[in-house]
């Protein structure tokens, strides 16, 4: 069986799947849920012995240690991605809520109610708990998923899919709506792509280059998951220990991942009083800064900012530092080199705080708190299946209701149009 034959017998499956699905109760989802959170603490020794191997494998290929620390699994984690699931089952389930119902002037009834998308293939790299939180959330949400994680993180998943496979499918899930592709290389992402009659979504979830490939390459409709090149503006007002921690907190508590700053951006009227102690607090983490010809005039001997800088996500100790005249040239910055993920504001200035809302086009934005709150189980949705960075048909942290679209039911006693 070559590529494409494997690709669309997965896919034929999974679309069987996802009609079932629609049939499905809730408590049959949550039954099913939960004896997937069981069955990977039964089998934790397992995963952890399967992803000990891509552990190896990647310090072998030379990951860097933030990638390294995106491909661990241990039991505290496996233990996390238990507590998802369930909190993922204790969830009010989205499908068949009547949003609206209205009469029209014929008294037509019509309606319009939640529905599941039907089948989602997931493309993502390197965390493996990703395989976790994605099958759980479009489970609850009514739908088939197809999985096709990176080739840095096949031992893992592989191990994951067939845990959670056998417990979906041993309390009352059909069988095929979880699949997986085992195949590594770039020929099943490309016939993923083309798969409009089996797949009614894609989300790519990793780094630039997969993303954009999929977003330019595929026919079957895409979410767009975050590119995260997010910043913080100090305000000329901000609480001077306030913008430290935020800024600390933001770049260092897990610079690997997307909601994570690669920017800060310094009002010229408190660079002076606030850059020595945060630049001596990043400096002691292991953070790289690269700065402004004026951010190096109070920071000695760290390196010059290129314009590559500003566009960089660096997902590592590095960050760029640039000292700015106003909140116009910050705004203006974001503007330009933002990805539309994350952004915020430390300032204790109520017009500039609204204006920074306001103006500043992101899926997430904040006053005087840290960017890495941007994540489906902060904002309370139990888990997310990544963070959308466009603007249809969701955005920010994707949780159930992003699972799911709408249908318009039509209740009648005879009426035909004129």
């Amino acid at each position: 069986m070559n590529t494409r034959e494997y690709v669309i017998e997965k896919a034929k499956a999974a679309k069987a799947a996802s009609r079932e699905m629609t049939t499905i109760s809730s408590k049959v989802k949550n039954t099913a849920l939960e004896a997937m959170a069981e069955a990977l603490l039964s089998n934790k020794d397992l995963i952890i012995y399967e992803n000990a191997k891509d552990i190896k494998n990647g310090k072998e290929k030379g990951l860097s240690q933030y990638m390294l620390d995106r491909l661990l699994l241990n039991e505290k984690r496996i233990m996390s991605m238990a507590d998802g699931l369930r909190t993922v089952a204790a969830l009010r389930d989205p499908i068949g809520e009547v949003l609206k119902m209205w009469k029209t002037e014929n008294d037509l009834q019509i309606g319009q109610i939640r529905v599941p998308l039907g089948v989602i293939g997931m493309i993502y790299e390197s965390r493996p708990n990703v395989t976790v939180d994605a099958a759980a959330l479009c489970i609850k949400a009514g739908n088939a998923v197809i999985l096709r994680g990176g080739s840095e993180a096949i031992h893992s998943n592989t191990a994951l899919i067939q845990i959670i496979k056998k417990a979906a499918e041993e309390n009352g899930l059909p069988k095929g709506c979880i699949q997986f592709i085992d195949i590594t290389d770039r020929d099943a992402v490309n016939e993923m792509m083309t798969l409009n009659t089996y797949i009614d979504v894609l989300i790519p979830r990793g780094g630039a280059g997969l993303i954009n490939t999929v977003v330019n390459n595929s026919t079957v409709p895409v979410i767009q998951t975050g590119v995260g090149n997010c910043h913080v503006f100090i305000d000329e007002s901000a609480d001077h220990t306030m913008a430290h921690d935020i800024v600390m907190n933001a770049k260092t508590q897990r610079p690997g991942v997307c909601n994570a700053i690669e920017t800060i951006l310094l009002h010229k009227n408190i660079a002076k009083e606030i850059l020595p102690r945060l630049g001596e607090s990043l400096i002691s983490k292991g953070v790289q800064i690269r700065g402004c010809s004026k951010t190096r005039e109070i920071l000695k001997n760290i390196e010059q900012a290129t314009e590559e800088d500003w566009a960089a996500e660096y997902l590592d100790y590095i960050l760029a530092a640039k000292v700015v005249d106003s909140i116009d040239e910050a705004i203006e910055h974001i503007y330009k080199y933002g990805t539309n993920h994350s952004e915020a504001i430390i300032t204790n200035d109520y017009n500039n705080s609204q204006r920074f809302l306001r103006e500043i086009d992101a899926s997430a934005v904040y006053v005087n708190a840290s960017t890495r709150f941007t994540d489906g189980s902060q904002f309370g949705f139990g888990a997310e299946i990544g963070i959308s960075t466009q603007k249809l048909h969701t955005r920010g942290p994707m949780g159930l209701e992003e699972l799911t679209t709408i249908k318009y039911i039509i209740y009648g006693d005879g009426q035909i149009r004129d």
